[in-house]
This record gives structure tokens, sequence and C-alpha cells, in this order.
């Protein structure tokens, strides 16, 4: 058997060489392009959490969803057990106030309210804050206070929200911060 011999003339090696960079460059643009994936996935990220507001000076007291994170966060669903009853916001039509009410009759008489509603499908921007109530009077402030410290003890929430990416997460009364689901 007569071996095969290669001519390496400066085409062949101008030819191959060629070949070479681009592989080489196939695998750097895979490589960058795993690497924005990445970026991206982590530049979409939420993280919410609720924040009390009690200014007893200025006798105000407001509840708020602020996203800490760099991407918007989508309310899936809120929750809340109260004397070892879970409850659904949807029942109260998505406010949360309306729930208090529910549980603590008093709370009706409370009339300067603002308040907002968790609906699902609620997206809640980068960076802000979302005022789900606020109280802004004396009255009204000393009302809530009597009521809600009663009630605080007994009560536990979940609220359940997902990424652009459809990552799913949950933040509740018991953890230090949002938890992802699988």
């Amino acid at each position: 058997m007569a071996k095969l011999k290669i001519k390496w003339n400066s085409d062949r090696i101008l030819g191959l060489s060629a070949m070479s960079i681009s592989f080489i460059t196939l695998v750097i643009f895979i490589y960058q392009t795993n690497l924005m994936s990445k970026q991206n996935y982590l530049s979409i990220l939420p993280y919410l959490q609720l924040a009390r507001s009690n200014d007893s000076e200025n006798s105000s007291y407001s509840l708020s969803i602020q996203n800490y994170g760099v991407g918007p966060a989508i309310i899936e669903s809120v929750k809340f057990q109260f004397k070892g009853e879970e409850h659904d916001l949807k029942d109260y039509n998505h406010y949360l106030f309306d729930f208090l009410v529910t549980q603590d009759p008093q709370l009706d008489s409370i009339i300067n309210i603002d308040k907002s509603a968790l609906n699902p499908g609620l997206a809640i921007p980068a960076n802000s804050n979302y005022l789900i109530f606020e109280i802004t009077t004396e009255k009204d402030y000393n009302a809530f206070l009597k009521s809600f410290a009663l009630m605080g003890s007994y009560l536990t929430w979940e609220i359940k929200y997902k990424s652009m990416q459809d990552e799913h997460w949950v933040i509740t009364n018991d953890t230090q911060g949002p938890e992802k689901l699988d």
C-alpha cells in the first residue's frame, strides 16, 4: 500500500488557517450568546417586599409593595390567613382593606382612606412603589391602629408573582425575601 502524502503548500496552509479561525470564531460566538442570555435573564429579576409606614407624628399609616428588583413583577395571587382560615383576595374584589373590614367591622367606620386593588396581572415596575392603602386622618389612624393591633398577630399573608421570564416567586410575612417557586 502506498502512503498518501499531503503536500503542504501555501494555499492549503492558508485554507486550513481560515477554517480554524472560522471554527474558533463560531465557538466564541456561541459562548457570548450564552453569556448574553444569562445577563438578560438576570436583568429582569423582580424583588418585591411589603412595606409599612407608621407615622404617628402625622397620624398616617400606609401599606405598599415595593419592587427593588431590576424588572417588573406581575402579581398572580394574594392570599391571607386569619385565625387559621385561608382567604383569597379575589373574594374581596382584590382590595386588602375590604378583607380587613370583614374581619373587624369596626374598620368600616374609617372614612378617609386611599386604597388600590391587587389584581392578578398587575405589573409593578422596577424600583417603584405600589400603594395598597393609606390612612391619613388622626381619627381614622387611631381607629385603625387599635383594630390592627388586635388582628396583626393572627394575620399572615402570601403574594405570588412572576417575572417577565415566567419565573414564579412568593413573598410571605415569614420570609426575609422572595422565594423562587419551581
